[in-house]
């Protein structure tokens, strides 16, 4: 019987996808699952089969098989039941991809307890609020880290040394799981300042079986793939799309371990004979400004990306160096991928800068504010029924007349000037096309006439002047609409991101109107 991952094509997706398909391809079942055994236990056959591939940012390959992490996942459990954590239990664990980092993921949630991954680069006032919001009864992190967990009152810290590996050793090497399918299994937390803590985005075993349809769609994975995913798995599309995905179907996935480098990437994409990328826009973005895309040699056949539109110069850059369309996947921590492009899938077009269509089963619409679905080329706000009733995803968007989706910006990053609606993310693009520009962020900021106009800050390597300003203004306003221009220039020397590497429109905001009230 013909399962899932034997199907590539749209029609066959359109056709055979459906809930009981993806239970199928799971040893568990609607009433006990767990994470850790579909993604690592059931895998471990004694062969030393590679799970994770992981390159370092100091020029190392580190190569995990599944047999590894599952003999540590388990003695990790056993450590957690002998140190009285008990199932529902958080465990926060912030270390980059590493032997520690896997035993600590699997290991928690073969306990019953509930993992908790955390961004490296956290600060302390980052990492107490998220400390203070999940209280877990315990955090594994390195010894670097220690001393900025060691201030958090009433954190119980313990360091992935070599001690705590040369303790485990000596524990059972297999572990009994009993968790239900609907039990908690992980704790997620979006990208956002240590100002504004999101609220942890809280996934049962049961979320796994959900992924796939993101997984074989999104990112088009499937068994025999050599598939590499260079986000941090502290956020959603590294753990999620980048790690529990790809090893729950037994493929060897590769990941990203220090400060990442686009040129050390390529190269581990060239020596791991990658033939399956999923990443965020900025990483294909700093690929081509690294300017060396064209000294390696790529065996891919598919490739996704999420996060936030690509470029138009990225997406050519694309084309000429890997030679396959670049697949955007669109989604968020708190509903999951909605919208994909079919990687792999030989009867299915993907238009550039296109968040393509729905996953199977799900029902998007972009709408106008009272609630009527939008014309061919309308923004509006986009919309997925979910419970019997339209939910929004903040997004703004537009289709075209053959049903396939487009970014739009966030809702709040809509810019009305004189009544004229505008979006920030089309106007960046067109800042993007002109050859000098490296990066650029656009917001409206308040003006007296007009309620908002457009606001550019723009990162160049050619010297800023009036000019440059001027020069940049005529070449939008000639591509986009008259009134379609950023009134005011800046120029910055970067540009504030989100930890997942977005643009961080919000601090921008934030920053203009501290200045307004300080003028």
């Amino acid at each position: 019987m013909p399962k899932l991952t034997d199907f590539t094509r749209f029609a066959d997706a359109q056709a055979h996808a459906s809930s009981a398909a993806l239970w199928e391809l799971f040893d568990g079942d609607r009433e006990r699952l767990n994470i850790a055994h579909e993604c690592i236990t059931r895998h471990a056959d004694g062969s030393g089969r590679a799970a994770v591939r992981i390159a370092h940012a100091d020029g190392r390959d580190e190569i995990l098989s599944f047999d590894e992490i599952a003999a540590g996942a388990a003695r990790f459990a056993h450590w957690l039941e002998r140190n009285g954590i008990e199932p529902g239990d958080r465990i926060a664990f912030m270390l980059e991809p590493s032997l520690p980092f896997y035993v600590s993921l699997f290991g928690a949630m073969m306990r019953g307890a509930i993992s908790v991954p955390l961004f490296t680069l956290f600060g302390l006032d980052g990492l107490r609020l998220r400390v203070d919001d999940c209280e877990p009864a315990l955090l594994v992190t390195n010894r670097e880290k220690a001393e900025i967990a060691d201030q958090v009152e009433g954190l119980r810290v313990v360091v992935a040394d070599d001690g705590l590996m040369d303790e485990l050793a000596s524990l059972p090497s297999t572990y009994e799981t009993t968790t239900r399918a609907n039990d908690l299994a992980v704790f997620q937390y979006t990208s956002g300042t240590t100002r504004e803590l999101p609220a942890a985005v809280k996934h049962t075993h049961r979320a796994l079986v959900t992924l796939m349809f993101a997984a074989l769609y999104g990112t088009g994975i499937r068994p025999g793939d050599e598939f590499f995913c260079p986000s941090s798995p502290a956020w959603g599309h590294g753990l999620w799309h980048g790690t529990l995905a790809p090893l729950a179907l037994g493929v060897t996935t590769g990941t990203f371990a220090g400060r990442f480098d686009a040129v050390r990437l390529m190269q581990a994409m060239q020596d791991f004979g990658i033939t399956n990328m999923s990443a965020a826009a900025t990483h294909y973005r700093m690929m081509r400004t690294s300017g060396q895309g064209g000294d390696f040699r790529f065996a891919i056949n598919k490739l996704s990306y999420t996060g936030e539109p690509i470029d138009p110069p990225t997406l050519e850059f694309i084309d000429q160096t890997f030679g396959v369309p670049a697949c955007s996947m669109y989604g968020t921590t708190e509903i999951g991928v909605v919208l994909v492009n079919y990687p792999g899938a030989d009867d299915f077009s993907v238009k550039p800068g296109s968040l393509g269509k729905p996953v199977p089963g799900l029902k998007l619409q972009v709408q106008r504010a009272d609630g009527s679905p939008t014309d061919p080329g309308e923004v509006g706000e986009l919309m997925l029924w979910r419970r019997d009733g339209w939910e929004t995803t903040k997004d703004l968007a537009k289709i075209d007349e053959d049903g396939y989706f487009y970014h739009a910006g966030r809702a709040d990053d809509v810019i009305i000037s004189a009544g004229w609606t505008m979006s920030a993310v089309e106007i960046e693009n067109t800042l993007l096309k002109h050859p000098d520009v490296k990066e650029a962020a656009v917001i409206g900021v308040p003006d007296e006439t007009r309620g908002q106009v457009v606001k550019a800050f723009i990162v160049s390597d050619r010297a800023p002047d009036d000019a440059y300003a001027e020069e940049l203004q005529v070449f939008t306003r000639d591509r986009l609409a008259r009134h379609e221009y950023p009134r005011h220039v800046e120029f910055v020397d970067a540009l504030p991101k989100t930890p997942a590497g977005k643009v961080h429109r919000k601090k921008l905001r934030d920053r203009e109107a501290a200045a307004a009230t300080t003028a």
